[in-house]
């Protein structure tokens, strides 16, 4: 979650000053050393060959409640892929959103004798069984993305990603200075606990008034139908946040389609949001890194098996944002957007 700026920029300083510390020198890790020369990390959009480890192979679980077809996730399995390669890693990647199920792909990669998982923890009670039956089966597990509040009660060894809770309070504290006075927080799956912890943050520091919206994530249609009738029926709202980039986007074509003068900001990144944000139709988003979270929840594992490493100290998260993009500096991660990697 770091983009604004770059990590030694005055403005990132401001917003997370532990943040810019962590997050800098994960990107000197990750700039070092996130593309293997394997076909695949090249194409994924790794930007640097480091050549290859001439460590034992082995094989890692990427376990994710994301959705089909979220360009986020793609984002983060993207990073996972480059350290996989990196590291001699043979990376099994699955994901589902119905916690259970992705519960069971845990057990999945339980029953394959993997090296090592790397999972998020969105529902964290639905997880909390199969991630000790890793545990005791000997199986090193690390969290990211989802998941800061309850890693250390699961006995996960190190945890990647940025907190929610500040990451909100971040973005209501910017629309203090945007001049907006009701802001609708549209979240897109409703229990999520991450989503959950950003609106609430938002509400915790935004002055005006802020409202929740649920939407079926799942289905764009009727997140763009839903936003367009509540915009249509309350027009005091004049801000929209979104806690996604593609849920951004149709709620910016939502605003237009009910009349609503209300502008739009979000959570996350992607090609298409840099473009709106350059374009002025997005006012700004919050960036987590996602690349880096995939990157570093591999890598950390490669660490732990190979030389006995605890990122964080198995005491500390790693943070990998917040941060703020928007007109005054999108230029500056835009070509790496383009590449899917930011």
């Amino acid at each position: 979650m770091s983009h604004t700026s770059l990590p030694g920029s005055p403005r990132f300083r401001r917003i997370a000053p532990a943040v810019a510390v962590a997050a800098a020198a994960a990107l000197t890790l990750a700039g070092c050393s996130s593309s293997s020369g394997g076909k695949k990390a090249a194409e994924s959009g790794a930007a640097v060959s480091a050549g290859k480890a001439d460590t034992p192979r082995m094989t890692i679980a990427m376990v994710t409640h994301a959705p089909s077809g979220d360009t986020f996730w793609d984002t983060i399995r993207k990073g996972a892929e480059a350290a996989a390669a990196k590291d001699n890693v043979k990376l099994i990647y699955s994901n589902d959103e119905t916690a259970a199920d992705q519960a069971n792909l845990v057990q999945n990669a339980i029953d394959q004798k993997v090296d090592g998982i790397a999972v998020t923890l969105a529902k964290p009670d639905a997880m909390k069984a199969v991630v000790a039956k890793a545990e005791a089966a000997g199986i090193p597990v690390v969290g990211f993305n989802a998941g800061l509040s309850e890693w250390k009660k699961q006995g996960l060894l190190s945890f990647f990603g940025q907190d929610e809770s500040v990451s909100g309070q971040a973005l209501g504290t910017k629309l203090n200075d945007t001049g907006a006075k009701h802001t609708l927080c549209v979240v897109q799956a409703q229990g999520d606990v991450n989503l959950e912890q950003r609106c609430a943050g938002v509400k915790k520091t935004f002055s005006g008034k802020t409202d929740n919206l649920y939407v079926n994530g799942t289905d764009m249609p009727s997140v763009k139908s839903t936003i367009t009738a509540k915009l249509a029926q309350d027009k005091s709202i004049d801000e929209v946040v979104t806690l996604g980039a593609p849920f951004a986007l149709t709620a910016a074509q939502a605003t237009s389609e009910a009349g609503s003068k209300a502008k739009v900001a979000t959570f996350d990144l992607n090609k298409d949001l840099i473009s709106a944000i350059e374009k002025g139709s997005i006012q700004f988003a919050v960036d987590q890194q996602p690349y880096l979270q995939g990157y570093l929840a591999v890598d950390s594992l490669w660490l732990y098996k190979t030389n006995g490493n605890y990122s964080g100290g198995g005491e500390q998260p790693i943070l990998t944002g917040p941060a703020f993009v928007d007109k005054s500096n999108v230029d500056t991660v835009a070509s790496f957007a383009a590449k899917g990697t930011r």
